[in-house]
């Protein structure tokens, strides 16, 4: 049934992009430092969601240095991981070390999503060409002759259209552009959930942000400062079992993997204060049709594990833009071009998702279902611990990726081409 509410407004730009997550809020940044009269519609008041992660990468980190901005990035409140490392039981394992990565940050940086976003829109308003409407919702496409030519959308003033040389689908793993433009889904499955929450972080805490494993269950502890937002692993459709329980069961069973907790654990009064977030791995067949390209969870969604998520994005966003803006310049984009972004990130996608889906099976599975406590660390972790050169090999793909982009687009404020 078609939406008909009368268009309040008509827009015209050169490119489209809906979703303010990180790939859309990057791209449009890209594109409009390029010189691109671009919007990015949001459908939220703010960027302010619990649930999104925080993990800065290493690739994400040098694109920042790239810009000609990490200076100030570094300014803003973030806490820095050299090291990522688990509990299993009692044995204390190190994963990845970052000191050994050829970028200028060797680090993760840990800051609030919002935060993040909220830099990039500060950045991005510096050119006149970048346009962000708040509480702009996508409800639907413009076609035309088979071509995408634009949106609709609803705001608190009225529908609105927007009618763009190149629509861009940036708008997460529950994408209405997806959805409206009949993509194809190839779903690799996902055999766990995980719930959010946050809990007072004190003084006398560890200091490390770190994954727990004891007795089946799995807790990610990620320090924001003076709380711990933390993410608590369970086997796919398993909040409804845990709910029956009770809360107070609940309590006890975050106690038991981080006993440190104990007595903060009261913070959680209500099921209100636990967010489920339904974690999926799957990715488009295709990543565009005429005049409509899908980049970041659109394109691809990842498992929350290692944090690669928005920098997977924010990879695409680069490579879209380095690909696309001088098209775009010249008003217009051949299907070839579109195809070809997703070309370029199509292999990173593939082997960072083989990587989560045998994770999830070799790792994931078995620690939620053994209840048993660990007398020997799985070989990979012994590996790990023995010889710590092997350290650097999970760090580059979790710090690098498999494919990382550089910038490659003009600054039109600059009226120069800056290189990596």
């Amino acid at each position: 049934m078609p939406e008909n509410n009368s268009v309040s407004k008509t827009v015209e730009v050169g490119c489209c992009i809906a979703g303010g997550g990180p790939a859309g809020m990057v791209l449009g940044f890209l594109l409009a430092r390029a010189g691109v009269d671009v919007v990015v519609l949001e459908k939220h008041a703010d960027f302010l969601r619990d649930f999104r992660g925080d993990t800065v990468h290493p690739s994400t980190l040098e694109l920042i240095y790239e810009l000609g901005m990490l200076d100030d990035f570094l300014r803003r409140p973030h806490q820095e991981v050299s090291e990522v490392g688990a509990l299993v039981d009692d044995f204390a394992v190190t994963v990845a070390d970052f000191s050994h990565l050829p970028t200028h940050c060797k680090f993760i940086a840990l800051m609030p999503q919002w935060d993040f976003l909220n830099f990039i829109a500060e950045k991005a308003k510096a050119y006149p060409q970048f346009g962000l409407r708040m509480e702009a919702e996508v409800t639907g496409l413009l076609v035309e002759n088979g071509r995408v030519a634009g949106v609709r959308a609803k705001t608190p003033q009225g529908s609105l259209q927007v009618r763009a040389g190149l629509t861009v689908g940036a708008d997460g793993r529950h994408s209405t552009v997806r959805e409206k433009a009949g993509m194809d889904v190839i779903d690799l499955g996902a055999p766990i959930d995980v719930l959010w929450m946050r809990v007072t972080r004190r003084p006398s805490d560890p200091d490390q942000t770190l994954g727990r494993f004891r007795a089946g269950k799995i807790l990610v502890t990620l320090n924001r400062g003076d709380y711990w937002q933390c993410a608590y692993v369970i086997p796919k459709g398993g909040f409804d079992p845990i709910r029956q329980k009770g809360l107070p069961a609940f309590r006890e069973d975050i106690e038991s993997v981080a006993p440190f907790l104990r007595e903060r654990t009261n913070e959680l009064r209500e099921w209100d204060d636990i967010k489920l977030l339904s974690v999926a791995v799957d990715r488009l067949r295709r990543w565009s049709r005429t005049g409509l390209l899908c980049i970041g969870d659109c394109a691809h969604a990842m498992s929350p594990i290692g944090g690669v998520g928005i920098n997977l994005a924010i990879q695409d966003a680069v490579a879209a833009a380095n690909i696309l803006a001088q098209p775009l310049l010249r008003g217009t984009v051949p299907d070839a071009l579109l195809e070809q972004v997703q070309k370029r990130r199509e292999f990173p996608t593939r082997m960072t998702q083989g990587f989560q889906v045998f994770a999830h099976k070799r790792f994931i599975g078995p620690a939620l279902s053994n209840q048993a406590p660990v007398q020997k660390l799985p070989l990979p972790l012994k590996l790990l611990q023995q010889f710590p050169m092997l350290r650097r090999i999970p760090a580059r793909m979790l710090g690098l990726g498999f494919r990382p982009e550089h910038l490659r687009t003009p600054d039109v404020n600059r009226n120069q081409r800056p290189g990596p």
